[in-house]
């Protein structure tokens, strides 16, 4: 067994492999980039080498770079994770070169899945079912799209060095086909280097079942049972579920047996994934196979007990896999939900920012392979930290929550539990969009399918309401209560509100998103009238520990926390956060809001496209120009009829978030 490799990657999966490492008594060495300093990563490993800047091609995707350390640190091996150069076959063969053990497959069988096209090729060879598609070599864009006008529409367009949903698009008609295969062609090749495309039909209500395998250099390989990943956003997983609701014994024994074969037909070695694209009547096809450990590897590990980090290990030190196939088992059901820095309520566009508050679901500690006795009910696999920042230059993961139970309704119930526990503060995250769907009729009743949350788009993502008086209620009493705490027994600044004649009044207005909240609180000896409109509750503290509050409203207890920002009052409190602006009448007035006509960057970004020019006349959500930012692209669109009076940046530029990127007048405002 090694005693020492480097883990070529950073965040969660970094951690993750370092804590398996540490159980099993080899020691690590973290690389990072000079954004990752103070990483989680870097931290929790023996070691850590700088390799380079932030962007990822500076450092994480630097081969020889990462080769180097691994040789002067005396590595005997390197793991690469999953995405950067997991999947690489140059990388797995320049490590073979300098000695080092690739944790991973061979860079033939890399080699020969790495390509979408001819991976299919391949398992037309050996008679496993396909989507029907065009996976050939010509790239001419009239070829291609007289392909999918045969197929028929719906198509999907996919990079075919693709991964995570980057270099895809559904085009439902051949007009439309131009115009979306220049975009997918763009992002592949920004994403992979590679802007080879295939078409494929596109399934209307289908589910994406992947198949876990494992093999090793002794010629044995085993599937590790089923996850479902039907749940999407953007063709990107959002939940992923262990065994697949409604899957026969028969069924898996088929698709695991396919997927077996799949591996043994490229010489594969190590963990692996069969990805299968299945009707909602039972049939499969073939997708893809990810050459790598995937993200949501650990709801196979919560069902099996095994730890799929020391098979890799051991499988890559030459062992033969610790068990036969007939030797597995499932135990109870998984499910992973993935915390992101995003805005569901704004397209999923990712965040980025300082973690100023993070207070998790407290998890079971659990060593995989360590011999307990079951799995923990609650796992938190997290590569950062409160206090640490979200950038634009990587993933904008958070962590990964995963939830086992004896059953699908009891990890359920204790998902939806978890995540009413899970506070953060700082930047904007997929929290509350994560609750409603795991309770949602859909995804809790089993009707999976890839589109489940686009045809379930209202009941998703309802319209906000007003927040209710308990919630204000618990703003105000931290509000009232940092006043008192700040006066520090000086009786010139005491906050009681005693008045020697009467009674204090005063008016806190609060508002969000939505609406405004003019509260009146009417000062008592040890409690405040608050007063809304027609409605008004007493309102006395009967304890307050940190950000933890409980409260006596009227007849009602009312418990929160709530975590102050400046001059924004986070309110979490029945499993709902709630985001309030305290309008200080003290403090400066807030500068005005941008004009109708100003488009700016949502985040840090790049230029990949101008779709207009300056003098153009345009209607409402006409496109203007395409950014390119966290890995995805994002489209400005004109935001009513007007006039483009000047672009601002070309293509190829670098804006920052708040950017200006060209001015626009807005036909009512030429009208007035």
């Amino acid at each position: 067994m090694f005693t020492k490799i480097l883990i070529a990657n950073r965040g969660e999966i970094a951690c993750r492999v370092a804590a398996t490492a540490r159980r099993m008594g080899i020691k690590t060495v973290a690389v990072y980039s000079e954004v990752d300093a103070n990483a989680k990563h870097v931290a929790v490993c023996d070691e850590a080498v700088l390799i380079g800047p932030a962007p990822a091609k500076e450092s994480y995707l630097r081969a020889d770079k990462i080769i180097e350390v691994a040789l002067a640190t005396g590595a005997q091996a390197i793991h690469p994770g999953y995405g950067f150069l997991s999947e690489n076959e140059g990388f797995a063969e320049a490590c073979a070169k300098a000695g080092l053990a690739f944790i991973g497959p061979p860079a033939s069988a890399i080699r020969a899945m790495g390509s979408k096209s001819a991976a299919k090729a391949l398992m037309e060879t050996a008679r496993v079912p396909l989507v029907p598609g065009y996976h050939g070599d010509d790239q001419d864009a009239g070829l291609l799209q007289s392909q999918a006008d045969k197929i028929g529409y719906p198509v999907l367009l996919k990079a075919s060095a693709g991964g995570g949903g980057k270099g895809m698009r559904i085009v439902e008609r051949s007009a439309d086909f131009k115009s979306a295969l220049e975009s997918c062609k763009r992002e592949a090749i920004n994403s992979f280097g590679d802007d080879k495309v295939l078409v494929e039909k596109y399934l209307t209500r289908p589910r994406h079942i992947e198949i876990q395998v494992f093999a090793d250099t002794h010629g044995g390989c085993v599937y590790l049972f089923e996850r479902d990943c039907s749940v999407q956003r953007r063709h990107q997983k959002v939940l992923e579920e262990a065994p697949a609701p409604d899957m026969t014994a028969e069924r898996r024994a088929a698709m695991g047996e396919a997927a077996v074969a799949a591996a043994k037909a490229v010489g594969y070695v190590g963990a692996g994934t069969v990805e299968f694209i299945a009707n909602q009547d039972g049939s499969f096809y073939f997708m893809e196979m990810n050459t790598r450990l995937q993200v949501e590897h650990p709801v196979t590990e919560m069902i099996t007990g095994l730890d799929l980090v020391e098979w890799q290990l051991r499988v890559a030190a030459g062992e033969k896999l610790p068990l036969r196939q007939e030797q597995l088992r499932i135990n109870g059901h998984a499910i992973e939900a993935r915390v992101y820095a995003e805005n569901p309520e704004k397209g999923f566009l990712p965040s980025i920012g300082t973690l100023r508050h993070m207070r998790t679901p407290a998890a079971v500690t659990f060593e995989l392979g360590g011999g307990t006795d079951g799995p923990a009910a609650v796992r938190i696999d997290s590569g950062v930290r409160e206090g640490d920042a979200i950038s634009p230059f990587y993933d904008p993961m958070i962590a990964k929550l995963i939830i086992w139970g004896e059953d699908r309704a009891q990890a359920l119930q204790r998902m939806a539990q978890a995540l009413s526990e899970y506070q953060i503060v700082g930047l904007a995250s997929n929290i509350a969009f994560l609750h409603r769907l795991v309770t949602s009729k859909p995804f809790s009743g089993a009707d999976l399918d890839t589109g489940l949350i686009e045809r379930h788009h209202a009941a998703l993502f309802p319209s906000a309401g007003q927040a209710g008086l308990p919630v204000l209620a618990l703003a105000v009493a931290a509000l009232l209560g940092d006043e008192k705490k700040s006066a520090g027994g000086d009786p010139w600044g005491d906050s009681d509100g005693w008045r020697m004649n009467g009674t204090l009044r005063r008016q806190l207005d609060f508002a969000d998103d939505g609406n405004a909240y003019p509260l009146t609180v009417s000062y008592g000896s040890d409690s405040w009238l608050l007063e809304l409109g027609t409605n008004q509750a007493l309102l006395q503290v009967t304890a307050r520990q940190g950000s933890r509050l409980s409260l006596k409203l009227g007849d009602h207890a009312v418990h929160g926390d709530v975590v102050r920002d400046g001059e924004t009052f986070h309110v979490f409190s029945d499993g709902k956060h709630a985001v309030l602006n305290w309008a200080d009448p003290l403090a400066h007035a807030g500068e005005s809001e941008a004009e109708g006509g100003r488009l700016t960057a949502p985040m840090p970004g790049k230029i990949v496209a101008v779709l207009t020019q300056a003098g153009a006349t345009v209607e409402a959500g006409t496109p203007l120009l395409i950014m390119e930012a966290m890995k995805m692209e994002h489209t400005i669109a004109a935001p009513g009829p007007g006039v483009v009076e000047d672009l601002l940046y070309a293509v190829g530029d670098q804006v920052a978030e708040g950017a200006q990127l060209l001015a626009f007048k807005l036909a009512e405002t030429s009208a007035a």
